[in-house]
Order: C-alpha cells, then structure tokens, then sequence
C-alpha cells in the first residue's frame, strides 16, 4: 500500500539535498551533480562523513535485526532517504516475514524511489510526511492504516534529528511520539556530532546552509536528552559502531573516524 501525496513539480532538483548526499556517501548513483559538489565540499572537509554513514547505516541495520529478535512486529522508519539495501524491512522481514513497516520522508523524490523499492514487499507503506509536523506522521494512512498502536512499535530516527534545529523542538517532536506509543515500544536515534572533529565540521554545516536543510550537530548531553521517557538499552549512547557490533569491538583507529550517536530506548510500563 502506498500513499505518497505528491506533485512530480515538488521534486526540486536545484540545491542540494541532504537525502541524496547521504546516498551519494554511501556510494548510491540516485542522486543530481548538486547534489555531489556539496557532497564532496563535505568530504573535503570532514573525511569522517563517508566512514560515519557507512558505519550509520550498519547500526541502522543491527538495530532492527536485534529489536525484531526480541519480538517487535512494527516499524516506523522516519526520514527514511534514498533506499539502500538492506532496508529496514528487509532486515525485520528476514527475521519475521510478518513485521510490518511504515516509511516516512518529506522529499518528493524519496517518494519516487520508495513506489520502485520498499513497496514491492508485503506490509510496508510509504507517506510524505515532515517530522516537524508529528502529528501529521501518525495520522497519516500510511501509518494509521498499517501500524497497531496496541502493540510495541519500533520508531527510527536516524540520522535526521541533525537536520531539525532547536527551534524546530525536536525534543518535543521526540515527546510527541513516545506518547502516542504503547509500553514496550522502542526509540532508535542517531545523530551526528562535533565532539570529536571540531576542527573540520564547520566548512560541512556551511556546505548544508546552502542545502534544503541546515546541520545542527549535537553533544553527547544534547543527544542523550531525546532519550527522556526512554530506557537505554545496553550499551547506552555510544558511537555507532560501538552498538551491539557484528564481531569484534571496533578499535581507536576505526572510532576516530566516526562522528555519530546512536543508541535504542524502551519506554517502561507506567505505574
């Protein structure tokens, strides 16, 4: 099912999108030369932006795979950007074929890719919707129409928190959602930082001022107080590679090219 609610003019194709510089990042080709100048004026400046997307999408990955072992059914993948394999319910769907999976994004051109790739699965959905506007998320048919909010639900917000500025209170975009979840239901987030790589990001946020959508990178405090209302799963809030790896545990060497938060919270049973 699929209710994407846009006009083909909505794609805009003139300033970079954050979207398809992550896909370029990743080494996707589904994006414009706009797009790829200001992805690699990026990379120039901060080398780590390749190493920590990758290293996102992995955690990204893993945190599905370990949530749909333990028995969550439901995923709402927020800010979902251009489809790179495996998506989110290719990694749930191979653990459990039933688990059910609504996408959102606010770009018309996502919109696009999602009818060709995520919608040729059972139980996944797609809507146009912005996390800005929350209850436009959970009110949309691709949601309303496919999620049980009887039962635990999976919310993914990785890497797009850095995208919203505080004005924009992402915090209380965060709240929003976790009211509206049941007990047992799970917060994946991720977001990108200069705690580690002061001395280079400023050229990459002056890059993303010029993109659809400005980059307000975020301290580990900053980051650990979206988890309010939420129980870390173990190992807390870490570097991305740090959770719950496949294998050993990544080195100093590997972390010092990484320059993103990730973590996963339960919300507890109310008294």
């Amino acid at each position: 099912m699929t209710e994407q609610g846009f006009l083909a003019g909505g794609i805009d194709t003139s300033r970079p999108h954050p979207a398809r510089m992550y896909d370029y990042y990743l080494g996707g080709r589904d994006n414009y030369w706009v797009d790829r100048e200001a992805a690699q004026q990026v990379i120039e400046a901060s080398p780590e932006v390749v190493d920590s997307a990758v290293a996102n999408r992995e955690f990204l990955r893993r945190a599905v795979r370990h949530l749909a072992r333990s028995g969550i059914r439901q995923f709402i993948d927020i800010g979902t950007g251009i489809p790179t394999s495996p998506n989110t319910h290719e990694t749930a769907q191979s653990v459990d074929p039933d688990a059910r999976i609504a996408y959102i994004d606010n770009d018309p051109i996502v919109a696009a890719h999602a009818g060709a790739r995520l919608l040729r699965a059972g139980n996944t959905a797609f809507g146009l919707a912005d996390m800005r506007n929350p209850r436009s998320i959970l009110d949309h048919p691709a949601v309303s129409g496919l999620i049980d909010f009887t039962e635990p639900v999976a919310v993914m917000l990785v890497s797009v928190l850095h995208f919203v500025s505080d004005d924009e209170d992402p915090a209380g975009t965060i709240a929003l959602l976790r009211d509206a979840l049941p007990a047992g239901s799970h917060l994946v987030l991720s977001h990108g930082t200069a705690d580690f790589h002061p001395d280079t990001v400023g050229e990459a946020v002056s890059v993303y001022r010029k993109a659809t959508a400005n980059l307000s990178l975020r301290s580990y405090d900053d980051v650990l107080a979206f988890f309010d209302g939420f129980d870390l799963l173990d190992p807390g809030l870490v570097l991305v590679p740090l959770w719950h790896p496949d294998g050993a545990e990544p080195g100093p060497e590997e972390l010092r090219k990484i320059g993103v938060y990730g973590g996963v919270g339960r919300k507890p049973q109310t008294n």
